[in-house]
């Protein structure tokens, strides 16, 4: 049971920093999949989406009239100051400005005539329901301040806080303009572009990325996700710290097997020097503990597994907005993977001390 429980934990310290990181890696980059556009123009310098180095929105328009392009949107992204109407506590939100006639987002409550109506007026914004409490009360026609100007929730979206951002919000980009004032319409943050059907995506890429000058780079949807969860899991100490705990979580458990192991093979080094004296081959006995690792695996991974999932839930429950921390397939397999293969190391080389026992040594 020490053994079984000793591997269950090692297993769910594992569980638990991939869900972490799956987390970070899902919510840094889940807005990418709500925009209908195909191809992303940003700057080099940006570092991930709420990061971004505004660019000329001439480069976005030098591609309205090729063939293969149905339409080029341009996005306004920035932080502004919102102002919690209930206690008066100010914290940054993430903001979204597009132009109300580019079809932008895929949410449905984004693509409603009364939805683009509301909008339309000054000082209104769509709201993320699932935004951190902290902004204080999400309910339609609440009002209060961002940056010292009045505004009001006229709509609300469902998309989740993340680890960029606790909160987001959308307006048009006549109320960016009186947001962000004196800045300039002209320079965007990420330029959308959208193909025709019959588009052939890779080729399109490579004309684009031809005709673009040097200080916009441009990517597909997949690989601008990619770029952003790179950034955050190589750049930044929150992926450095998930990271680093699935290694060391991994060190911790085959230290707990290597031991449990070790001494199982001490306890019975006269059962394993029988074993040679009787004629059994040092590979026998490597099957023996071999046997024994992959048991250990599997029944410690079982505990560890169920806690996890528990534990997911819970986390998800206590976040503001739901950090999704979510078991997935793939994740289900390589962490069952890595614990038979920490199992199987930490056996292998505890078994060299019944491998080299000498029994007329061991019964001396």
């Amino acid at each position: 049971m020490v053994a079984i429980a000793g591997v269950a934990f090692a297993v769910l310290l594992i569980f638990m920093n991939l869900g972490f990181l799956g987390a970070l890696i899902r919510t840094t980059t889940v807005f990418y999949d709500q925009f209908n556009a195909d191809l992303f123009l940003m700057s080099p310098d940006s570092l991930e989406i709420s990061k971004t180095v505004p660019f000329p929105m001439s480069s976005l328009y030098q591609l309205a009239g090729l063939k293969g392009v149905d339409k080029v949107m341009p996005l306004y992204v920035d932080y502004i100051p919102w102002k919690n109407s209930d206690t008066g506590i100010i914290k940054p939100i993430l903001v979204y400005g597009f132009n109300l006639d580019d079809p932008v987002f895929l949410m449905p409550e984004l693509n409603t005539p009364e939805a683009l109506q509301a909008l339309r007026f000054p000082n209104t914004v769509f709201i993320d329901k699932r935004s951190s409490p902290e902004y204080g009360p999400l309910t339609l026609d609440v009002q209060t301040e961002a940056d010292r100007r009045r505004v009001r929730i006229v709509g609300q979206y469902e998309l989740g806080g993340g680890f960029a951002a606790d909160g987001t919000l959308i307006i048009s980009d006549h109320n960016f303009a009186r947001f962000f004032n004196p800045r300039s319409l002209n320079q965007i943050n990420l330029g959308l572009v959208s193909l025709s059907p019959e588009a052939n995506l890779e080729e399109m890429k490579k004309v684009v990325k031809d005709i673009l000058p040097s200080n916009v780079e441009v990517f597909t949807k997949s690989e601008i996700q990619r770029r952003d969860s790179a950034y955050w899991i190589k750049s930044t100490s929150l992926g450095f710290i998930f990271v680093m705990g699935v290694i060391v979580s991994f060190i911790v458990g085959t230290s707990i097997v290597y031991q449990i192991l070790y001494t199982d093979i001490r306890d019975h080094l006269k059962e394993y020097a029988t074993l040679k004296a009787l004629g059994y081959p040092g590979n026998y006995l490597f099957q023996v503990v071999l046997q024994e690792s992959l048991i250990l695996a599997i029944t410690g991974f079982i505990p560890g597994f169920i806690a996890a999932l528990g534990l997911y839930k819970m986390t998800a429950r206590a976040t503001s907005g739901g950090i999704p921390i979510l078991m997935t397939p793939s994740r289900f397999i390589f962490v069952l993977v890595l614990t038979v293969l920490m199992c199987a190391f930490s056996g292998l080389v505890s078994v060299n001390k019944a491998v080299t026992a000498d029994p007329v040594d061991v019964f001396n």
